[in-house]
């Protein structure tokens, strides 16, 4: 019998510049009127916040601010941001920047509607009951937050980033809007194309993927392959800073439905322990976790070779997977990203730990193509490094 496919979405997504216009309408829809906005200060400091205000205060619709999220969100940032929101008694969430804010608003919903201390859901316990109504506004265009079914926050007892999914996570709506992502500095920009790269590829290989996460994962990696590098060179290029918007929010979809691997199930330590920023540590682990995949899926990264625009016409399967390992890891020097771990603030005597922690990521490592065991997981490390 033919295999059984499922697609999961948010209730909505707005695309395009100037789509942050419509917030009040999609607030009144929900017949709220108290709302919090949950984002950071290099979105303030950017001047995106008042882009978001503004429509709000013309309609007449107030909102209250918590703007102290920071990289990598921590629990107990989490924990102040839902006591604001029960001090404030609001009951409409707006997750307004990249993934830490938008992440960090899934969490606060969690808490306004469920019972039990933040820790249950980092390690394990299921979200029963639907979140408050969720508006995700990206400001960057890398994690694909405003249509996943996840949220990553660092539990701070374990210094461990710990994933929570659940469909109740899903925002009911994303606006995407790419004018508010023209001020990215470009170190940001290609650090979250390369998250976003990252979702997209991992998606596709994955054991998990289906005909609907490859067709949104494959475009999503022919837009960053085009127009990364003229995002991360100039922020005013409207077009491939669209496109890369574009290519981020596929890329979510892909990765919502299909799940991640080995980079994650790496890269997410990499943030508990040292901080690391989560778009740089998947794209110096990507070109090596795919080198140790490829050949799970030669096949399949024969495509992403020739998404990223390689020739790979009279090639063995192998050597065409290689040309995509090769592609990504020429982009991201192209970019600007660190080559190496220890350029990051990573310790090699931290690799033991770093390994032991990945292994605990059995959901990403479930997808993976390839099985992998600690020892090798700690020789990528290695490499890395």
């Amino acid at each position: 019998m033919p295999k059984t496919y499922t697609l999961s979405l948010p209730s909505s997504i707005l695309f395009g510049a100037g789509a942050v216009e419509i917030i009040p309408e999609k607030a009144k829809e929900f017949g709220k009127n108290k709302v919090l906005i949950i984002t950071d200060k290099g979105v303030i400091g950017a001047g995106l916040l008042e882009r978001v205000l503004t429509p709000l205060e013309r309609a007449g619709v107030r909102a209250h601010i918590f703007d102290q999220i920071e990289p990598n969100p921590r629990d107990h940032t989490v924990l102040e941001a839902f006591e604001f929101a029960k001090k404030k008694e609001c009951d409409l969430i707006i997750g307004l920047g990249g993934g830490s804010p938008i992440d960090s608003a899934k969490a606060v919903g969690i808490l306004m509607t469920n019972p039990g201390p933040l820790q249950d859901y980092l390690r394990g316990t299921a979200v029963k009951n639907p979140l408050p109504p969720l508006i995700a506004i990206p400001t960057t265009s890398g994690t694909g937050s405003e249509v996943t079914q996840f949220s990553v926050v660092t539990d701070t007892e374990r210094s461990f980033k710990a994933g929570i999914g659940s469909p109740f996570l899903i925002p009911r709506v994303g606006i995407v809007d790419p004018s508010l992502m023209e001020s990215m500095p470009p170190p940001l920009a290609a650090a979250t194309g390369m998250d976003a790269l990252t979702h997209a590829i991992e998606s596709f290989v994955s054991t998990n993927s289906q005909p609907f996460s490859d067709a949104l994962g494959l475009h999503a990696i022919r837009l960053i392959g085009e127009y990364l590098r003229p995002s991360v060179a100039n922020g005013a290029n409207q077009e491939a800073r669209s496109q890369m918007a574009m290519a981020s929010t596929l890329a979510g979809v892909a990765f919502s439905n299909a799940g991640v691997g080995l980079v994650h199930a790496m890269a997410h330590p990499l943030g508990g322990r040292y901080d690391v920023p989560h778009g740089v540590a998947n794209a110096i682990l990507l070109p090596l976790v795919m080198n140790f995949n490829l050949i799970a899926r030669l096949e399949k990264f024969g495509q992403v070779a020739q998404a990223l625009g390689e020739k790979v016409e009279g090639l063995s399967a192998v050597d065409a997977g290689k040309k995509a390992v090769e592609a990504v890891r020429q982009l991201s020097a192209d970019v600007g990203i660190p080559g190496r771990l220890s350029e990051a603030g990573v310790k090699a005597e931290g690799i033991g730990q770093l390994a032991a922690d990945t292994m605990n990521m059995k959901r990403a490592l479930g997808f993976n193509p390839r099985v992998v065991k600690v020892e090798e997981v700690e020789r990528l490390f290695r490499e890395a490094f």
